[in-house]
């Protein structure tokens, strides 16, 4: 946005900038392919995904991991560390 919107583009005054802001996210959103997705605009991917369902295909890319992985089997859990002070 700051690349080809904030730097290329001169603005008269706030208004002007809110103005000009909406039109060029509807043609950032609904015009302008891009390459990441496959080339279709953010919308088509959006609906395409919704139509296949795409993101449900690999369950486990919803699941989160946990922070830290459990003790494996038979492990005992540590005696808790205190501070020193």
């Amino acid at each position: 946005m700051r690349d080809e919107l904030l730097n290329e583009t001169l603005f008269f005054d706030l208004d002007d900038a809110r103005a000009k802001l909406p039109h060029w996210v509807v043609d950032y959103n609904m015009r302008r392919p891009h390459s990441s997705l496959k080339y279709l605009t953010p919308a088509a991917y959006a609906a395409q995904l919704t139509a296949t369902d795409d993101r449900l295909r690999n369950p486990d890319q919803l699941r989160r991991s946990s922070v830290a992985p459990t003790a494996p089997f038979g492990v005992q859990n540590p005696e808790t560390l205190t501070a020193a002070g």
